[in-house]
């Protein structure tokens, strides 16, 4: 399968809520101190505006959304950014696509940050395998004020 990556357009809003709902609900992960009561969560391409904030999407051959991650400066921490909300669908784990969307991410992380900072889950184990994979390093203790408390796994990555 052949996916393109490409900034969110206000079309996609809908589908992207749908695609992180339907991942934290698999993980377990709709309920406080999560990405499930954002404020944002359904306005990514209003949130995802201005200098040093991104969102893309993955879209498959079909044109469907199959997946998205951001770019975000995280609040409390000057030359970090946090990659935000990367989720996949079930169908497109495993495909490349997670690889693709991540490339972008960094890519444009690395022309307005010094490290990158995530937040997840203990039981995403593949997860933690892919961040592993592409330089993020297990921090101990979490980092910025990011609103997540329900995360329990941090990784900081130097750009």
């Amino acid at each position: 399968m052949k996916y393109t990556i490409r900034p969110i357009e206000a079309r996609d809003n809908a589908a992207v809520e749908a695609v992180i709902r339907a991942c934290l609900i698999e993980f377990g992960g709709d309920r406080p101190g999560t990405a499930w009561f954002d404020p944002g969560l359904g306005r990514f391409s209003e949130v995802y505006q201005g200098a040093g904030r991104a969102y893309w999407v993955a879209e498959d051959e079909s044109g469907r959304v199959v997946g998205g991650t951001g770019i975000g400066e995280l609040p409390g921490v000057p030359g970090v950014c946090e990659l935000q909300k990367m989720y996949c669908l079930p169908e497109a784990r495993g495909t490349g696509a997670a690889g693709l969307l991540i490339d972008a991410a960094l890519a444009f992380a690395r022309t307005h940050y010094e490290k990158c900072y995530l937040e997840t889950f203990d039981n995403m184990k593949a997860a933690h395998r892919f961040y592993e994979k592409h330089g993020f390093r297990r921090i101990d203790e979490p980092l910025g004020s990011t609103g997540h408390f329900g995360c329990d796994v941090m990784y900081l990555k130097t750009l």
